[in-house]
């Protein structure tokens, strides 16, 4: 149950967000300079709570120096089975949670990573604690691409087909709503219907094709393959519970056509569940405030695009949203090794790349160096 406190720290929270670090500043100096008043009755309290003595010594010269953790344990994602000649081993998927128990238990690894769903990733996450061991987890999406008022439509209408259908939508990343302002919804509505429509679909050999099989037809969830049958299921809830097919069309064995939904209720499945196939979710909105807590009623917090010729415009929508990753005046898709890659929420913790990848994958130890003889009290 949440106490008072609980609920009062979450009301500021949106105000303490926004204040800048000057403001924030004065906050925390005041919070020292009382402590600095009050130094004898800490000192006091101290004494009379646990038995504190008043004495203590100097420091010396400090060193932070990082080393790397050791043995990590990673699990890299089904949708990028590449370098078994560099190292990488597989499993079959029977077999994984044994696997995976057996490695994060073993003393020998002192971290652990892993790319994939959600529902995986707790189950690692839970794992690594209960061996108090750092796990990183870059974990599932329901990623939103924003079309803002001031958007070139024919760009925004290319970008949202992209960060939708690119590897028929099998990446964490891909953007399964699209929120797009109502002054501009019946001309990009009309213009990325059309696109979708015309996406060629069938064998992935073809370099013409844009959506190919997914990655099996098997409806069984246990090693947590997303199936064409699944997303099926997904789609027909959606329109049994009152949402609009505007593009779409039956499946083929493995492979699922390219669909674009409108007026999803928030009852239906594939409202918060994310689909991991070509499917997505055209919505408008009115104001910059309605997108924002539209895109922000999720449990997933990856990444997000907004589409914007106005940059300032689009910097402020960004600041807003809570996801790990934002492009603006770009869509949802993104890498870069030297990024800090990663989410919030349910889409996990950590981050790849650049320094912030070093800092993941290594600890930091503090040694210090007595350049003279410390004069102890006693």
């Amino acid at each position: 149950m949440l106490v008072q406190g609980d609920d009062a720290a979450q009301a500021a929270f949106e105000d303490w967000a926004r204040l800048d670090p000057f403001t924030r500043r004065a906050i925390f100096v005041n919070a020292a300079d009382l402590m600095d008043q009050r130094r004898e009755h800490v000192v006091d309290v101290m004494v009379g709570e646990v038995g504190a003595t008043r004495l203590w010594h100097d420091g010396a010269l400090s060193l932070a120096v990082r080393e790397p953790l050791g043995v990590v344990a990673a699990s890299s994602p089904w949708n990028a089975p590449v370098l078994r000649d560099a190292g990488v081993i597989t499993n079959d998927p029977a077999d994984a949670p044994q696997i995976a128990e057996a490695l994060i238990a073993d003393p020998r690894v002192r971290a652990v990573n892993f790319t994939g769903s959600t529902h995986v990733g707790r189950i690692i996450g839970e794992q690594a604690a209960r061996h108090l061991k750092p796990a990183l987890l870059e974990l599932g999406g329901k990623n939103a691409l924003f079309v803002l008022d001031d958007a070139d439509v024919d760009y925004a209408v290319d970008a949202a087909a992209f960060a939708a259908f690119m590897n028929s939508g099998q990446i964490c990343m891909s953007a399964e709503r699209i929120l797009v302002h109502e002054s501009l919804a019946e001309e990009f509505i009309a213009k990325f219907t059309a696109k979708v429509a015309a996406l060629p679909f069938g064998d992935p050999t073809d370099p013409a094709t844009v959506i190919g099989p997914l990655v099996n037809t098997d409806p069984d969830q246990r090693c947590g393959l997303f199936a064409a049958q699944r997303i099926a299921a997904l789609v027909e809830d959606a329109v049994a519970k009152g949402a609009t097919v505007l593009v779409g069309g039956e499946i083929e064995g493995a492979s699922h056509p390219a669909t674009v939904l409108s007026a999803v209720p928030a009852h239906a499945d594939l409202y918060g569940a994310e689909t991991f196939g070509p499917v997505c979710v055209v919505d408008t909105f009115a104001t910059d405030d309605e997108a924002v807590a539209m895109a922000n009623d999720t449990d997933q917090g990856l990444t997000a695009g907004i589409i914007a010729e106005n940059g300032t415009h689009g910097l402020r929508v960004a600041r807003r949203l809570r996801t790990g990753i934002v492009h603006i005046n770009d869509q949802s898709v993104a890498d870069d090794p030297q990024a800090p890659f990663g989410g919030v929420k349910s889409s996990g913790y950590g981050r790849f790349g650049g320094r912030w990848g070093l800092e993941a994958f290594s600890n930091t130890r503090w040694i210090t160096l007595a350049t003279q003889h410390t004069s102890y009290p006693f």
